[in-house]
């Protein structure tokens, strides 16, 4: 009788082997569904954009794209920082810095910019009344009454430090994350 029983471990090495091996099937099945929901290399790339400064000469700006958005850079004239300094937080109709370096901070200039790099003003080029494109970054352009940005779709006037001042919009400039790697580099986002 004993020769008609199955052997139990062959028949449990079986069961192992292919509940393995149907597991290494599902997951290289499942495998570029997953990875497919990872963010491209063109997406990965647009999440920071290094900028160097070296180029922009004392009262030029440039825009460059982050994230799909315009950010202006100013390499500002002392005038221009000074006059920024000279703003007392009260008389603004927005008081909060909007930087995302120094979250919830008052609107000062200081606060807008990076200590010991004052003369450098990063942010996000878009009107926040209506979200236009202000001018103010071509030597020729209108500046408005403060001699920053002016958005001519509504009226909204920005100073030098890209506070709003007059007209519409709600808020200041966003500034975006930044950082300086080095004098003459930053790395945003």
């Amino acid at each position: 009788m004993s020769a008609d029983v199955e052997d139990p471990q062959r028949r449990d090495i079986l069961v192992v082997a292919a509940t393995a091996f149907s597991a290494v099937g599902a997951a290289s099945l499942i495998w570029p569904f997953v990875h497919q929901m990872n963010p491209d290399a063109g997406a990965q790339a647009l999440a920071s954009t290094e900028v160097d400064l070296s180029p922009i000469a004392e009262g030029q700006a440039i825009t460059v794209m982050w994230r799909g958005k315009p950010v202006f850079i100013r390499n500002r004239t002392p005038e221009e920082v000074e006059a920024a300094k000279k703003v007392k937080v009260d008389e603004l109709p927005d008081p909060v810095s909007r930087n995302e370096n120094n979250p919830g901070t008052p609107a000062t200039d200081a606060n807008r910019t990076v200590e010991g790099q004052e003369k450098w003003l990063v942010m996000v080029g878009i009107c926040t009344h209506l979200g236009c494109i202000p001018k103010g970054q071509a030597l020729a352009d209108s500046k408005g009454d403060f001699g920053g940005w002016f958005c001519p779709c509504h009226g909204s006037h920005y100073d030098t430090s890209g506070r709003i001042r007059k007209g519409p919009a709600p808020r200041n400039f966003d500034v975006p994350p930044y950082k300086f790697v080095s004098d003459t580099k930053i790395l945003i986002g």
